[in-house]
């Protein structure tokens, strides 16, 4: 048997590591190099993150759609090289801030007194340019797990999927991993806008191995006639003909009607903001709780603990749904949703980051590390249930109807984050919860909704579809 599929898994790995990648820069910028130049307060990052986050859902309803229509090769080369130019275009925003508010030199604007009619103008006209790079940004990077997806219900039987899908989901921890050690770095010796640059341009690089890496498995001069039968054994099992199954439809209005669909919009509306919250916030936190910077050794240090805790477990939640079908002989749905019951207890950890991080900054790397991987072997089994109930024409639409989903419970929670801190900060003692006060009690405050979220998206998921029940279009 030939093992072509797992190149493309490494691939769909890659890309999803640039895609985070490109989502990091803003985050590992902001607090050192970006706020102080634009006279940024932590509302206005929250505006743009939640923006962000809302821009990335609605384009994930049409991405999936637009990727079952348009094929997965195009449909995958068209998201990417958008996320990228999209990335690129954030180097602009201090040089076009400049000119459109008339000052000479960006120095002559990052000296501008904090609080004054011009700081604000500086502020609202560069969120702005930032909301316009970052809307084009969500939307190519909207097709990259629409397309992912559907790769994977493709080239893999039911049984792999949430491995294969652990594997290539595990890029969004490594590219989190690799980020806070190159980025801030590069934005320290050539400035942010380079870093913006550098990262982006990946995408472009990605681009020419996909154009003659992939092409559907019957068409594929590197898939033999053994690893065809291998990736199709489901559709022998069940008597259907892939290209019978292929050739069904759905409409998006039509798949609201499923509670199927319902179920996997619950668990990406409640989980997905988790994840951004963390990714989008941890180097903040780690500068303005501990005053360890993101381009310090200590930071670096910090958050990469973090994302080594995230990478290196994720990786394993794919594969014990596989133990439980293989070695307990569970059907593969009733297999991934007890696996995720199990991964829906890690963010409970994140409970303690707060507490335990009046002992040392490494508590909150560590336990914050261990709901981060509880979130991304969750995610992997929950894309996974996708393949598991609907046919594969429809797997990049569904996917797209849950990240908007997941889209839009991201923006409340960065919309919160944003305004919850400046209140906070500004309130200082006034503001308490749970014996913090100021900005620590507002992160404790989140801490505590991303470690509770999993298990009430569990029970209301298994409510929703408590058994096994595929879907079949008429």
């Amino acid at each position: 048997m030939t093992n072509w599929r797992w190149w493309l898994c490494s691939l769909l790995f890659v890309a999803t590591t640039v895609n985070y990648l490109d989502r990091q820069v803003l985050s590992l910028t902001y607090e050192e190099f970006i706020k102080p130049m634009f006279h940024w307060t932590d509302a206005d990052y929250g505006t743009i993150t939640s923006l962000f986050s809302i821009f990335y859902a609605i384009a994930c309803l049409f991405a999936g759609k637009f990727v079952d229509w348009m094929g997965t090769k195009k449909g995958y080369l068209i998201a990417i090289f958008v996320w990228s130019t999209g990335a690129c275009l954030h180097a602009a925003c201090g040089w076009a801030t400049m000119h459109i508010e008339g000052f000479e030199s960006i120095a002559a604007m990052k000296a501008v007194e904090a609080g004054s009619q011009a700081a604000l103008g500086i502020a609202t006209t560069a969120v702005y340019l930032f909301l316009l790079c970052r809307g084009i940004l969500a939307l190519g990077e909207a097709g990259n797990f629409p397309a992912a997806i559907k790769v994977t219900a493709e080239y893999f039987p039911k049984k792999d999927r949430a491995f294969a899908t652990s594997i290539f989901n595990a890029g969004a921890s490594v590219g989190a991993l690799a980020a806070p050690l190159t980025i801030p770095p590069l934005a320290a010796k050539f400035g942010w806008e380079m870093a913006f640059i550098i990262i982006g341009a990946l995408g472009y690089i990605w681009m020419f191995f996909w154009q003659f890496m992939y092409d559907k498995p019957e068409q594929s001069k590197h898939v033999n006639e053994a690893e065809l039968e291998y990736i199709h054994q489901d559709d022998a099992a069940e008597a259907k003909p892939a290209e019978a199954v292929e050739e069904k439809q759905l409409s998006i209005l039509k798949a609201l009607k499923y509670r199927q669909t319902w179920s996997f919009i619950v668990g990406k509306f409640l989980t997905d903001g988790v994840w951004w919250f963390f990714l989008f916030w941890a180097p903040s936190y780690f500068q303005n709780q501990f005053g360890y910077k993101a381009s310090s050794g200590m930071g670096m240090a910090l958050i990469f603990t973090l994302y080594a805790i995230v990478t290196v477990l994720s990786i394993f939640g794919g594969y014990v749904p596989k133990l439980f079908v293989e070695k307990r002989g569970m059907e593969p749905y009733a297999g991934r949703m007890l696996s995720m019951l199990i991964f829906a207890f890690f963010p409970l950890c994140a409970l303690l980051a707060q507490p335990l991080g009046a002992h040392s900054a490494w508590w909150p790397a560590i336990l914050i590390g261990l709901a981060g991987a509880g979130h991304q072997a969750w995610s992997a089994n929950l894309f996974s249930t996708i393949g598991d109930m609907f046919p594969k024409s429809t797997i990049a639409t569904i996917t797209g109807i849950g990240a908007m989903a997941g889209g839009i419970g991201s923006m409340i929670i960065q919309k919160v984050a944003g305004n919850l801190f400046t209140y906070a900060e500004n309130a200082g003692e006034t503001f308490s919860f749970l014996g913090f006060t100021g900005k620590p009690a507002g992160y404790f405050i989140m801490f505590c909704f991303c470690g509770l979220a999993y298990l009430i998206g569990w029970c209301i998921m298994k409510a929703l579809v408590p058994k096994y029940k595929p879907v079949e279009i008429k």
